[in-house]
């Protein structure tokens, strides 16, 4: 089919992740004050939204500690810089099986099971803009890791992130998970003005060749607003694929570390080598008012406790 080129291009920055990338450049941020800091500056080169994971701020381990959610999120609306909050809601669904002849019981190193309250509780408190739904369950790289999220819990999950007012962004890793997401969107689990991202290259799901991205593409909705990314040495390759596919871009320190060889990233460096790729391919960046009103946001202040 032919392809329509995105002339105006949100940019989103994931800026710190849950993978065990703390120790491997000193620019992934552990702290809610870094986390917001980074953050902040990736709103001014240019990012007009920001996607969250929180730390421990001593280990740098991912976390799903509310109050640190919480500071964030404060410490982003606080800031001179507008930029839409997006914030993860991938915890909670860890599963590690012990080895092949005796998978049970669960290795209690790497699990992380949570009921569907509990995985969006800090949703609930900050009430950010945007936050993600994992569209379906994933071997990882790891050999005995799967992320788990049943249709049951993505159903309980989507409808009160509904309920609250708070915009799923579809997080789709295989064209399964988009096949489950139109299912949501059917069932009016997710409102049909849905956002999904499409996650490439992230092992076992969806490689980020071009034909399978565009086989991705291709499978989401007319009336779906979309971005992708891919992993490492190819997320500056996908700003430009993605842009000339009709869709948004993601790039950030969760999913690459690198500017280039031997040159780590800081998470500005990374929106602003973006930047320039959409503008040089003759496209618009756009802001966060502009996004807002294209995909029906609500900015909303945190509950008070």
């Amino acid at each position: 089919m032919p392809l329509t080129m995105n002339r105006e291009v949100f940019i989103t920055c994931a800026v710190t992740g849950s993978g065990a990338t703390q120790d491997r450049s000193p620019h992934v941020p552990r702290s809610p004050k870094q986390i917001a800091d980074s953050a902040i500056d990736a709103a001014r080169a240019g990012a007009a939204i920001v996607h969250c994971h929180v730390r421990d701020p001593e280990t740098g381990a991912p976390r799903r500690d509310i109050a640190l959610y919480r500071e964030v999120t404060e410490r982003i609306r606080d800031a001179d810089v507008d930029v839409v909050l997006n914030l993860t809601a991938g915890m909670g669904g860890d599963m590690t099986f012990g080895d092949t002849e005796t998978p049970l019981p669960l290795n209690p190193v790497g699990t992380d099971m949570a009921g569907a309250s509990e995985r969006i509780a800090h949703i609930r408190d900050c009430l950010p803009e945007l936050c993600t739904l994992d569209c379906g369950t994933m071997n990882f790289a790891e050999a005995d890791y799967v992320m788990t999220n049943t249709p049951g819990m993505l159903r309980a999950m989507g409808g009160m992130m509904t309920e609250l007012g708070v915009k799923p962004e579809i997080e789709a890793f295989d064209t399964g998970h988009l096949w489950f997401a139109k299912e949501l969107v059917k069932e009016g689990v997710l409102a049909a003005d849905a956002l999904v991202q499409l996650c490439m290259g992230v092992p076992w799901g969806a490689p980020d060749d071009l034909n399978t991205f565009m086989a991705m593409v291709n499978n989401v909705p007319d009336g779906w607003n979309w971005s992708a990314f891919a992993l490492g040495r190819n997320q500056m390759a996908y700003v430009a694929a993605s842009v000339l596919a009709g869709g948004n871009v993601r790039v950030g320190l969760e999913d690459n570390l690198w500017l280039g060889k031997g040159q780590l990233a800081t998470n500005a460096q990374l929106v602003e080598r973006a930047v320039t790729i959409v503008e040089n391919m003759g496209a618009r960046v756009i802001g966060p008012r502009q996004v807002r009103e294209r995909l029906n946001l609500t900015k909303r202040a945190p509950e008070a406790n």
